[in-house]
């Protein structure tokens, strides 16, 4: 849930920012964009860490780095007459740090949870995602009540409690053996690729999709109930945080019910593509709030089918001793998929709304295809209580 936190409280307060800080809309969407690109680039490396040395001993320094990032861009904000690029500093920081945060965390619920179990766990997982998305824009609402730059110092608080929770609840288990040597590691991993790659591929685009398409129409709701509807503060965030709520309930539901039916992952995964598609084509033809969000909201029921799917099929398709890096590499493609969202988006919006609808639709619909050609499911089901998908199931 901390992951989150770090662009989705700032939504809100991004025509504030921009006002204060005197930039360009292209600009303040820069502040989205660093922190992803700077995780995206982070996590790969922290996954060959994290499988190499231990998932906590990656997500402490992470979570600190991480609070630390977010008192220097809110220091910057109070103090500093030219502060843009302090705060960029900062969210390069937290950038960093967020990589060691939710990416090894799917990777210590591979650790610690087998069969059924794990499928639950990690759709819990990204049910915590989406309620950090439908909490946050509230919280960041409510904390610019106070000043606009109160998110920043917000960050160091949760930092804080979720280092402490980690250090006295997370109990990992010990290595039974000794990692091994870098050449091996990769080696291994080039294995993984070589079997897997295709479906992987897949499945990293529409993860990376999936979250290209939710911050970029954040961004714009965001900006357009300011503009257009004069909505601010806690009502545009109790507004922004509607389809996310959609989403976070959809992922819960999903990663409980879900299992090992691979089949069932399969059809889900393209359902929900199909929906997002049909959600998005369909938005062109609304303006008006209410039924502009009873069609958006589709696209987050859609979204919350696809993802906890997605995060089984990967989290459970690689040995433990690589699941790291597998994991990271996932995170890293949704982290680029959310830093290129805001401005994308933004000059889609100068270009034309019903091309950036319809664009997003057609990405959606491409990631449908792509999953039902690239993702075959052997016919025999893993069992129930198995480690790792790879060894009981093929994918082709």
């Amino acid at each position: 849930m901390i992951l989150v936190l770090g662009n989705s409280m700032l939504i809100p307060i991004l025509p504030k920012m921009k006002a204060v800080l005197d930039v360009s809309q292209f600009k303040v969407s820069f502040i989205i964009s660093v922190f992803s690109i700077a995780a995206a680039v982070s996590i790969p490396i922290l996954g060959y860490l994290s499988d190499r040395f231990s998932r906590k001993a990656v997500i402490i320094p992470a979570l600190i780095l991480y609070g630390s990032g977010g008192f220097l861009a809110g220091a910057a904000a109070a103090w500093f007459s030219n502060s843009y690029m302090w705060i960029l500093a900062g969210r390069i920081m937290q950038g960093i740090g967020a990589a060691g945060t939710a990416p090894i965390a799917m990777a210590l619920t591979g650790d610690l949870f087998k069969g059924g179990e794990q499928s639950k766990v990690l759709g819990l997982v990204e049910a915590s995602n989406g309620f950090g998305k439908v909490i946050s824009p509230i919280i960041g609402s409510l904390l610019a009540l106070l000043f606009w730059y109160a998110v920043f110092f917000a960050f160091p608080i949760f930092c804080l409690i979720s280092v402490l929770l980690t250090i006295f609840f997370i109990k990992e288990k010990k290595k039974e053996k000794e990692p091994p040597p870098v050449g091996k590691y990769i080696k291994g991993l080039i294995s993984v690729f070589k079997t897997e790659g295709r479906w992987l591929f897949a499945a990293y685009l529409t993860g990376a999709t999936c979250l290209f398409a939710l911050f970029g129409i954040l961004f714009y709701i965001s900006d357009i109930l300011e503009k257009e509807h004069q909505i601010d503060g806690l009502l545009k965030g109790g507004i922004l945080a509607i389809p996310l709520l959609f989403m976070t309930t959809t992922s819960y539901i999903t990663g409980s019910k879900i299992g090992k039916k691979m089949k069932l992952m399969k059809s889900l995964i393209i359902l929900g593509l199909l929906l997002m598609t049909a959600s998005f084509s369909t938005l062109i033809l609304f303006h008006k709030l209410v039924p502009f969000f009873a069609v958006l909201v589709i696209s987050s029921i859609g979204t919350g089918l696809v993802l906890p799917c997605i995060n089984s099929f990967i989290t459970g398709s690689v040995p433990a001793d690589r699941r790291g890096f597998v994991t990271s590499l996932y995170g890293s493609v949704r982290f680029l998929g959310v830093a290129i969202g805001p401005p994308i988006f933004s000059k889609l919006m100068e270009w034309s709304r019903t091309g950036m609808f319809l664009t997003t639709a057609g990405l959606t619909l491409l990631c449908g295809l792509l999953c039902l050609i690239l993702i075959h499911v052997a016919k025999k089901e893993p069992a129930e209580d198995s480690d790792t998908l790879f060894e009981k199931l093929q994918f082709t």
